[in-house]
């Protein structure tokens, strides 16, 4: 079976284990992008590095109480499978367009900077603070991102797109902090009177 065609079918249980356990696997299956088909039930492609991550959570989970089966499957029924590539893509997507929908914010705050004559060095360290925020988040939806949703071309596009802009602003902050020093002075060129020829 190929690694596009195998599958991770994961079912967890928690009762009977530390209530912590159960945020814990909720937050680490939604990392790597689960999809559930039902309450504690989820399914993920087999990459390798998802299938690690799989199975040192199951072995978490039964070393602190609770259980877990993780079975390697493959859709029989092609359709089947391209409707949970289609609904893994869409929450891709939805999180791409989390992005889009906070970076205007990011680009109005240096607008709203520049009007106010504020281009300063403090502001472009808090700026790229938030950039690096966006970069980071961006990553992370890429690497559970498994099909390429499509969202992803526009939100990578749009953290470009800040980041120039962020670029411009920091050369408007230096050019007012530290304004080019005049370059050595020219001597005066003499000027020869027309009759010394």
């Amino acid at each position: 079976m190929s690694e596009d065609e195998a599958w991770l079918l994961i079912s967890v249980s928690t009762a009977g284990a530390a209530a912590t356990l159960r945020v814990q696997v909720w937050r680490k299956l939604r990392s790597l992008g689960a999809l559930y088909l039902q309450q504690s039930v989820c399914v993920l492609p087999a990459r390798d590095k998802v299938v690690r991550e799989v199975r040192r959570l199951a072995d978490r989970v039964r070393h602190q109480g609770g259980q877990a089966r993780v079975l390697r499957i493959a859709f029989t029924d092609p359709a089947e499978r391209a409707q949970i590539v289609a609904e893994m893509n869409a929450a891709r997507d939805d999180e791409y367009g989390e992005v889009l929908e906070r970076l205007p914010a990011f680009r109005q705050e240096l607008e709203t900077e520049r009007a106010r004559g504020r281009a300063s060095y403090a502001e472009v360290e808090e700026s790229e603070a938030d950039l690096d925020r966006f970069r980071t988040w961006l990553g992370k939806i890429a690497t559970r991102d498994y099909f390429d949703a499509e969202g992803g071309a526009a939100a990578r596009q749009a953290v470009a797109e800040a980041a120039a802009e962020l670029e411009t602003f920091e050369a408007e902050a230096m050019s007012i902090e530290a304004p080019a020093e005049p370059g050595p002075a020219r001597p005066a060129r003499r000027l020869r009177a027309v009759d010394e020829q």
